[in-house]
């Protein structure tokens, strides 16, 4: 080892510290998924991954695996930059488009379920990591047919409810949104942009509206409790400084995957859908490239998933380096991030 190769080593080893001490105060990635009504991955993942319950939930783990469902909390697109309906094809809006989570694509009507009526609702999104955002939420038309795979044209075009910032209670955020009049099953699609980064999280929510008129039986969804989150946290590959453990992040610059031929257009802003309560207003910070961000969410009664020991070294330790593997996601179709 030459001596400018110690030198860089032992300076190395000096810094290692410093990146620990940074990743214990600094915030988290953002990370969640919706739990009222409850996506299909939380209530996959309060089942059990290794022993779901529901004939759904056994079928998504088949299909899947049960690292998607410890991983419960990163359904996301590392660049979607709000190009939603261009990342991801018809069929595949529950995974995002990843292969990692195809098994929430399932088309069945026995997935379990949520109650829901018209009028107003309290949303409730679990927040593992929080951070300013958006959110949107989309409902499907009279005539959605759960046996078959979910399209963008199954849901309407602007979202009945939408909300920026909205106020962190308990780890989750909580606002409030106009659900409109339906019957019997169906799906409440929702949209997580951040607005410090290009990440944007998704989520399929099976709900009923009065008596299921789909004639398939289905249990009722169960979010996972603080104490089952905690439990399964050490089979997590979720890397809470940065994109994930998985390798599904896009390196930063990366080029999007291209757009197919035949994809649908973006959603127009939804300037009619009624904002929802406890909303907050983004603060503007610049980004790397000067464009005004918002900054980093959370309050002081945010908490946020710990990395401790070997796990943090090792995340200071790509951080310096820029060890982490990155590689950019097939264009079209299933892919990887």
């Amino acid at each position: 080892m030459t001596a400018r190769r110690r030198a860089a080593t032992v300076a190395a080893l000096g810094l290692a510290p410093v990146a620990l001490a940074g990743l214990a105060a600094g915030p988290a990635a953002a990370h969640g998924s919706m739990t009222d009504p409850v996506s299909r991955v939380s209530a996959c993942f309060a089942e059990g991954p290794e022993s779901p319950v529901s004939q759904a939930c056994k079928a998504a783990v088949a299909a899947s695996g049960t690292q998607a469902f410890y991983d419960w909390n990163e359904v996301n697109i590392a660049n979607a930059a709000g190009n939603h309906r261009q990342l991801i094809p018809d069929g595949e809006l529950c995974s995002a488009g990843r292969d990692k989570y195809q098994g929430l694509d399932l088309p069945r009507a026995d997935w379990p379920s949520s109650p829901l009526a018209s009028g107003n609702h309290t949303f409730r999104y679990k927040a593992t990591a929080p951070h300013k955002g958006a959110f949107e939420l989309y409902l499907t038309k009279d005539g959605y047919d759960p046996t078959k795979p979910l399209k963008w044209s199954d849901l309407e075009e602007k979202p009945f409810a939408k909300v920026t910032n909205p106020k962190l209670e308990n780890g989750a955020y909580v606002f409030d949104g106009v659900v409109p009049n339906r019957s019997g099953r169906h799906l409440v699609y929702s949209i997580w942009q951040r607005s410090d980064s290009p990440e944007a999280f998704y989520t399929c929510s099976d709900v009923v509206f009065g008596k299921d008129s789909g004639g398939v039986p289905a249990p009722a969804a169960s979010a996972p409790s603080d104490q089952e989150i905690a439990q399964g946290a050490d089979k997590s590959t979720v890397d809470h400084g940065g994109h994930g453990g998985d390798d599904h992040a896009q390196a930063a610059g990366a080029a999007a995957p291209a757009e197919k031929p035949d994809a649908a257009p973006s959603p127009e802003p939804a300037d009619n859908a009624p904002e929802a309560k406890g909303a907050g207003t983004p603060s503007a910070a610049p980004g790397p490239s000067g464009e005004n961000l918002a900054e980093t969410g959370g309050d002081s009664s945010t908490t946020y998933i710990a990395i401790g020991g070997a796990a943090a070294l090792a995340v200071g330790a790509t951080a310096l380096f820029g060890l982490g593997r990155h590689r950019p996601a097939a264009s079209g179709g299933r892919h990887s991030r």
